[in-house]
């Protein structure tokens, strides 16, 4: 336990920002999972907008730097890769 009182309020800050970034995460996480669920259902309609949600989401994390832009940009490449493959064939 920190002793200097900044030390204190930084440690509070720091779980304050750990909590608020864990929501985030896991928003982005079943975000793109109820995305690729609906693309392996094939219903492309409603999985269309699952990912337009997603990639929101993600760009928004990026922003905020709770993720980095790449691993935002990755997710992306990944989620709209496998949209198009599927509404292909």
């Amino acid at each position: 336990m920190p002793k200097l009182s900044s030390a204190q309020k930084t440690t509070m800050a720091s779980h304050r920002k750990a909590g608020r970034n864990r929501r985030i995460r896991s928003n982005i996480k079943t975000n793109v999972g109820k995305g690729e669920a609906l693309i392996q259902a094939h219903d492309l309609e409603q999985a269309k907008s699952a990912a337009s949600e997603a990639i929101g989401g993600l760009d928004r994390a990026a922003n905020k730097g709770v993720i980095h832009r790449n691993n935002a940009a990755r997710h992306k490449a990944r989620l709209m890769k496998k949209l198009n493959s599927s509404a292909r064939g």
